[in-house]
């Protein structure tokens, strides 16, 4: 890719998104401006492609980290795919049968899961998103990214049974299920070792605890004013809030705008 000047990484929940899971107008202009100057914005997310299809044709964005690193496309290419193997969703999906709860999987173009209980509504609902399908017929013909487990608890038994995984519980209902060493921050690894991308000033933007290893791929690490404290004591700079024009006002701090 030429000319760019600068890549950018932006979370989506608590940061480039308002309270309502939307993009607001001002953030349209913005990416727009920022295309303008030769940066090129990604999303980073622990979300799929087909969940975020209408986030990025409001934003503008259509390059993204999706998955938390697990899948990335640029332009609407892919360039990266980490996938699991039957045999692993397979006695995921025993496991969380056996506790109680229920799974997701996830591809680019697609999400199902093994059953609609309460607090799978609850998590979906989180992200103002609907139940997806159900159905756990065969794992054989279709590609798996990402799981999801739809829990309130039982987090240590996922990390004893599946060492080779890594576990992001990012609310209350849910932990999203990736390969070990696949984050976020790989994502941007991945991105920059795939692409013929120039040494250019690198942005992240988050406000969640699966934003840290995004963080600590970046240059320049940017913590909303509602993020964690944990990715506060990590930042470069803390901005405003999501809800109080966080974005617009570090992207002028960083003259990208």
């Amino acid at each position: 890719m030429k000319n760019i000047q600068a890549v950018t990484f932006f979370d989506l929940d608590g940061t480039l998104l308002n309270e309502k899971s939307q993009i607001t107008p001002e953030i349209t202009s913005a990416i727009k401006t920022l295309k303008e100057n030769h940066v090129l914005p990604l999303i980073a997310t622990g979300r799929t492609i087909v969940e975020i299809e209408s986030i990025m044709s409001e934003s503008g964005i259509h390059s993204a980290i999706a998955m938390n690193g697990q899948f990335i496309q640029v332009e609407g290419q892919k360039i990266y795919s980490s996938e699991f193997s039957s045999e692993e969703c397979l006695k995921m999906y025993e496991l969380t049968q056996e506790l109680g709860h229920e799974l997701s999987f996830y591809n680019d173009q697609q999400i199902w899961c093994s059953g609609h209980s309460e607090i799978l509504k609850s998590a979906y609902a989180y992200i103002h998103s609907d139940a997806p399908v159900i159905d756990v017929a065969n794992f054989d013909d279709k590609t798996v990214n990402m799981m999801l487990v739809l829990s309130t608890d039982g987090d240590e038994h996922y990390l004893k049974q599946f060492p080779e995984m890594t576990f992001y519980r990012n609310g209350p209902y849910s932990i999203d299920t990736v390969r070990k060493g696949v984050s976020k921050g790989s994502g941007v690894k991945n991105l920059f070792k795939t692409l013929d991308l120039p040494n250019v000033p690198t942005f992240a933007f988050g406000d969640g605890i699966n934003d840290l290893a995004l963080f600590d791929a970046c240059d320049n690490k940017i913590a909303m004013g509602n993020a964690r404290t944990e990715l506060k004591e990590r930042a470069s700079y803390i901005t405003k809030k999501n809800t109080d024009g966080g974005i617009i006002h570090a992207l002028k701090h960083f003259d990208l705008i």
